[in-house]
């Protein structure tokens, strides 16, 4: 209960015994919906304090809103001669009474026989009220040890074998300057592990996911720079101008790309919770470790060791030194395909998320999941039927990750709270399932399984609807404020609002084809398509890589527009052309990324990268074939004026 105002009568009451004291009982009047006339929602602050005599005392100050009902009240409890009672959680700490008549202006001194430490807590008690409601568990989870261990194996497996591709790849491409960009990468990955031990931060796995996918988006500043010293060193400049113009002219593309994603994420962090927060970090920590080590010390490597000894660099091999190079798609001409199969792909995603929707998880829809283990193989579809008996219908069962393990989400007791409801649902499950176990398994070693046999209840997570309307609320904002802070900034730095038009156009045709995929293929995928908190996280994701592709886009527009024109387009495809060969790299690598967390990272993450692989694959089309052909249309006239 908050802190309250209540009009009372005092009555006395003797304990009988050893111990026999004097207790004192109040009567508390409410209002008629039954609760107290003044609520702790109204004060604006509280402090001890003394007062004209020297004596302790408590002084209080109250809103608009407060300060006119508190001179009503204070009139009726003076002119009844009763009193005011403090109430925090049923106990009366104070109970004052009205010694000169209505109070008015919201500012009130409590003074009595009280001592300092008294007043100290009748004015913490005050302030207590200000909380807008009592504190509510609204999410509990347990991990068994071998469901924990099972997940760090996995998350270092996929961790090792994404970062081989991607330092054997760069190498391949770049040759002796891609080992170079291998070592940057390196120490960039002790940076974001060095930083995060210093915060002393938890890793979770989207924390992982967040520092593996990091990978793949570290190497896109490097990829950015060789590829423009591979453009001029195409030109017939020398090699030091070129890595020197090559650095320079990549920039501006490095720090935009890099902000736009950078925002993406701070949105993340600030609405996100739980495992959302922790891959916000990783992804903000590896943003800005990613830039040092991209800007100074793959430069530091290039020109400080091999320059200045003479030494001649390679940013190719014999199999990719042309690679991309005389490419001439015709993007803006063909601009009205792209159009189409958009359409058609956004209007079947609309169509299924209409009449299918999606499949929610226990996030959005509250209620209470299991993940099981047996020794031998079962079948989710027999388990189903004879759960639904004992949970009624909506209890649902799937393979979760092998054929002898199960997930169970139910919203049996949804709304019920406590010790005893937990225990009901854990003995319904145990007297179904116990067929299932191992001969002599006790409904205590199917609770809480011992780490060497490995079966029954592995994690329990549970969530009620409070917390389901939080993430709801949580993802809009976070994905409504991302993308007003991202147009803002592509406005700012294009200076042309249809450039800030085609990249949130791309980011709505992306997040929308996702959700069509995850509404179409849910019901027949073998592994967890549910929507639930890290979903919101990958889709997040998705628009952060979209917009990054989308703006390093735009800046090569830009530059070869301002400098050439537009050409009916000629120069538009010339630039989206010369992106190409960093597109796909970029592209590539983390895609690499994705497939390795996707393969070994373990079931609890699959649903997961399967969203971001959509994604990356998706947002690599629009901001060639989306973004970029909104932006030229919508500009009409106004394209010579760039």
């Amino acid at each position: 209960m908050l802190p309250a105002a209540i009009k009372f009568t005092k009555f006395a009451w003797q304990r009988v015994g050893a111990d026999a004291e004097i207790v004192e009982l109040y009567a508390l009047k409410s209002n008629r919906e039954g609760l107290p006339r003044i609520s702790g929602d109204v004060v604006s602050n509280a402090q001890d304090t003394f007062d004209q005599f020297g004596k302790p005392a408590v002084s209080m100050t109250m809103n608009t809103k407060g300060a006119r009902e508190w001179e009503r009240m204070t009139g009726d409890v003076y002119q009844n001669q009763t009193g005011i009672a403090i109430v925090l959680d049923n106990k009366v700490y104070t109970a004052p009474g009205v010694s000169s008549g209505p109070i008015s202006g919201g500012r009130s001194e409590i003074t009595g026989d009280f001592t300092i430490n008294e007043t100290k807590d009748i004015a913490n008690v005050l302030r207590a009220g200000k909380l807008p409601a009592s504190a509510e568990i609204v999410q509990s989870e347990i991990v068994g040890p071998s469901l924990g261990q099972e997940a760090i194996n996995s998350g270092f497996i996929s961790f090792m074998i994404a970062m081989a591709f991607v330092l054997l790849w760069m190498m391949f491409y770049y040759g002796r300057a891609g080992f170079f960009a291998d070592i940057a990468l390196i120490l960039n990955i002790m940076l974001i592990f060095g930083v995060l031990t210093s915060l002393g931060a938890v890793l979770t796995l989207p924390g992982i996911a967040g520092i593996v996918l990091t990978i793949g988006m570290s190497v896109d500043a490097n990829v950015l720079v060789f590829e423009r010293i591979r453009e001029e060193l195409r030109k017939g400049k020398g090699l030091a101008l070129s890595i020197s113009d090559g650095f320079s002219n990549a920039l501006s593309s490095i720090l935009d790309a890099n902000i736009t994603t950078g925002l993406t994420a701070v949105v993340l962090f600030l609405f996100g919770s739980g495992p959302i927060k922790g891959f916000a970090t990783t992804l903000l920590i590896g943003i800005l470790t990613s830039l040092f080590t991209a800007i100074f010390v793959s430069r530091l490597f290039i020109e400080g060791y091999l320059l200045k000894k003479g030494r001649q660099l390679s940013f190719s091999t014999t199999l990719t030194a042309n690679l991309f190079s005389k490419i001439d798609f015709k993007f803006v001409a063909s601009r009205k395909i792209a159009y189409v199969v958009s359409a058609v792909l956004v209007l079947a995603s609309l169509g299924s998320l209409a009449t299918k929707g999606l499949q929610q998880g226990v996030d959005f829809v509250g209620g209470r999941t299991y993940q099981i283990r047996f020794v031998q193989e079962v079948s989710p579809t027999e388990i189903s039927a004879e759960l639904n008996e004992v949970f009624g219908n909506g209890t649902n069962v799937k393979t979760f990750g092998g054929a002898n393990q199960i997930k169970v989400t139910t919203a049996y007791k949804v709304d019920v709270e406590g010790l005893e409801v937990d225990q009901e649902i854990q003995g319904k499950l145990f007297d179904v399932l116990q067929k299932y176990m191992a001969a002599g398994t006790t409904l205590e070693d199917f609770i809480t399984p011992a780490e060497d046999k490995n079966v029954g209840i592995l994690q329990s997570v549970k969530v009620g609807p409070t917390i389901a309307y939080d993430i709801k609320k949580n993802a809009f904002l976070a994905i409504i404020g991302s993308l007003t802070i991202v147009f803002l900034y592509i406005l700012m730095r294009f200076r042309k609002w249809q450039f800030s038009l085609g990249a949130v156009t791309a980011v709505f045709h992306d997040v929308l084809i996702v959700l069509g995929v995850f509404s179409v293929t849910s019901a027949f995928m073998p592994f967890n398509m549910e929507i639930d908190q890290a979903f919101i996280a990958a889709i997040l994701t998705v628009i952060g890589y979209s917009l990054n592709d989308t703006v390093v886009v735009f800046d090569r527009i830009r530059e070869v527009v301002n400098t050439k024109g537009w050409k009916k387009g000629t120069h538009v495809n010339e630039a989206l052309n010369s992106t190409l060969s960093r597109t796909l790299n970029t592209s590539l690598t983390t895609l690499i990324v994705l497939l390795a967390i996707f393969i070994f990272g373990g079931e609890s993450l699959r649903g997961f990268m399967f969203a971001m692989i959509v994604g990356i694959l998706v947002g690599t089309y629009s901001s060639l074939f989306i973004a970029t052909p909104v932006m030229y249309d919508t500009l009409g006239k106004e394209k010579e004026g760039l």
